[in-house]
């Protein structure tokens, strides 16, 4: 059992609960999950050896890390394995009025260095709150570690009374991106209906309300006007995937 060598204090309680978490991810095959609870296991794990006075328990204490520290390695030798397979998906849910999902939240993970080049496929980027989505994706790549060098914009043109609004907004974020060195690429179609976002390392998500997800703020002034991470959500879901050979929309 996790916690068969360990005390009752505070630290070995949480390490015991991460633990037992992670195992539990993995016999459900939830592999992602469970790789974040071993490592944050293991941390935990580690502060508690260097409290251990006790020879014995230190030396079990070792080889209870050693083991968990094997499993994490080999979950994170499958998951490559499926990257490169082509093979990976992890599918998150957002529930009605969920918070803590803003862009940074949802992305970060899957933006590093290497990305230069994203590609967005989204219909809806037409109405006021839809174009500052776009705006506020734009200044979380621009602004976050990675080299964005070009964005490209697949969308849908409005055709009634909002059509100027649309071509001025979209304009000027371009305008904006180019000042900080970075080229949008716009395209209008009618036909497309699917909602996904390209990077060029490989990953892929699709969000079943695209970037629009985020409900109206109940005023102004009120927690999640501006930070969205405290903005309440629509329900929606959030698969991802990876695949090397990334293919332009």
């Amino acid at each position: 059992m996790a916690g068969s060598l360990l005390g009752q204090d505070s630290g070995s309680t949480a390490a015991v609960t991460v633990i037992k978490r992670a195992l539990e991810l993995e016999s459900e095959s939830r592999y992602p999950q469970a790789l974040v609870c071993y490592q944050e296991g293991i941390d935990l794990l580690l502060q508690v050896l260097k409290g251990t006075k006790d020879v014995t328990k230190k030396s079990n204490l070792r080889k209870r890390i050693s083991d968990y520290m094997d499993r994490a390695e080999n979950i994170k030798k499958y998951l490559d394995q499926e990257k490169e397979a082509g093979k990976y998906h992890k599918q998150i849910k957002i529930e009605e009025n969920a918070t803590g999902f803003s862009y940074e939240s949802l992305f970060q993970e899957y933006l590093n260095e290497t990305v230069t080049e994203v590609w967005i496929e989204d219909p809806y980027i037409r109405h006021t709150h839809q174009l500052y989505n776009f705006l506020r994706f734009c200044e979380m790549l621009v602004k976050g570690q990675c080299k964005i060098k070009t964005i490209h914009l697949l969308t849908s043109l409005d055709e009634g009374s909002g059509k100027e609004q649309q071509s001025s907004g979209l304009e000027e974020i371009r305008e904006s991106l180019r000042n900080h060195g970075v080229q949008l690429e716009l395209e209008y179609s009618s036909l497309i209906h699917d909602r996904e976002i390209r990077f060029n390392n490989g990953w892929m998500i699709k969000i079943g309300r695209g970037l629009d997800y985020f409900k109206k703020p109940q005023s102004r002034f009120s927690l999640g006007y501006c930070d969205f991470d405290l903005r309440p959500c629509h329900e929606t879901t959030v698969d991802i995937f990876h695949n090397k050979h990334t293919k332009k929309i």
